[in-house]
């Protein structure tokens, strides 16, 4: 089975606004049609992805903020999610 296409460089898609709320306590993704509540990793992930940013520097940069190894499978899974649902392009 192939693996699901993830952009080179991820950016959020215009039809979305990632912002923290204050009142969910956690990032959100707003849309028209709603809201998206996000866990802290999806937030953080997604903070990333402005166009310009590679998946292996994204991947390189949080390793190094959150002191972790071994996180390339999560944020490869979680950009594929976010594709899929467009959340990204």
């Amino acid at each position: 089975m192939n693996a699901p296409l993830i952009p080179a460089m991820p950016a959020l898609n215009r039809r979305f606004r990632l912002q923290w709320e204050d009142a969910q306590q956690a990032y959100v993704l707003l849309y028209p049609e709603g809201m998206v509540k996000l866990n802290g990793s999806a937030g953080e992930i997604l903070k990333c992805c402005d166009g310009k940013t590679t998946v292996d520097q994204i991947v390189h940069d949080l390793e190094n903020k959150f002191q972790a190894t071994g996180l390339r499978t999560d944020i490869e899974g979680l950009l594929a999610h976010a594709h899929q649902h467009k959340w990204i392009e």
